[in-house]
């Protein structure tokens, strides 16, 4: 699991290729295929560490290099939703305390990725993956690694949404004043209390109840900004 450490050149900030005396691949190239990987481009899987986050935060030189490169991801346009291994990389600004980033990325892939036309995937629904994004994405959590248990926290798309549980309880996500524009977390509560983490644990949603979120157009940098508050590792 601690393998990626092998395949990310620290002093470039990407996967990369190795030869067989440890020398990393010497093509710059980054943002297009390359033979040492089987469909996508070195930029992509450099963050395909849904397993520990904090750990590749460390590696590629702490969270203010991470959350720039990362953001790169998304203002040069080099994200690729219809390839599988980037459907993390929204969710990953909330690992580094910016979770209104990870909101503001969310709410465009949901706009742009998807519509009702015969081509309203972009890529292929393997094993439904495409819908199930849009699915977890549209309520305002997804489980960035699973088996992990905890879900991280985007942005809600819908006013009121409902899970009926196998235990008989429901969960509601409530998003008040949601809008095209109203995309940013303001505040939160979880059964009526202050809620500030940007995760929701299993246990919590299995134990039902109303999560609320209060929305507005302007980002809220402080809320579940502290490291506290922040999705954890599990390694």
């Amino acid at each position: 699991s601690q393998n990626y450490r092998n395949v990310i050149n620290p002093k470039m900030g990407y996967a990369q290729g190795r030869y067989a005396n440890g020398k990393f691949d010497h093509t710059k190239d980054y943002f297009h295929r390359q033979s040492y990987i089987t469909e996508g481009a070195p930029c992509h899987y450099t963050w395909y560490v849904p397993h520990d986050p904090p750990g590749l935060i460390t590696l590629l030189g702490g969270k203010k290099r991470f959350t720039s490169k990362l953001d790169s991801m998304f203002t040069c346009g080099r994200y690729w939703h219809g390839n599988e291994p980037c459907h993390q990389v929204a969710y990953m600004f909330d690992y580094a305390g910016e979770p209104w980033e990870t909101q503001k990325w969310v709410r465009h892939i949901l706009d742009t990725e998807y519509n009702d036309t015969p081509g309203g995937l972009s890529g292929n629904d393997d094993a439904g993956q495409m819908s199930a994004w849009y699915v977890f994405s549209a309520m305002g959590f997804y489980p960035v690694c699973p088996g992990n248990p905890y879900y991280v926290i985007g942005s809600p798309a819908f006013e009121k949404m409902s899970i009926r549980l196998e235990n008989g309880k429901e969960f509601v996500v409530k998003a008040h004043g949601v809008s095209t524009e109203n995309i940013y977390i303001q505040s939160a509560t979880l059964n009526g209390k202050i809620f500030e983490n940007s995760y929701i644990t299993h246990k919590q949603i299995l134990e039902g109840g109303i999560l609320e979120f209060v929305m507005g157009a302007v980002p809220n940098k402080s809320w579940a900004a502290k490291k506290e508050n922040c999705p954890q590792s599990i390694l």
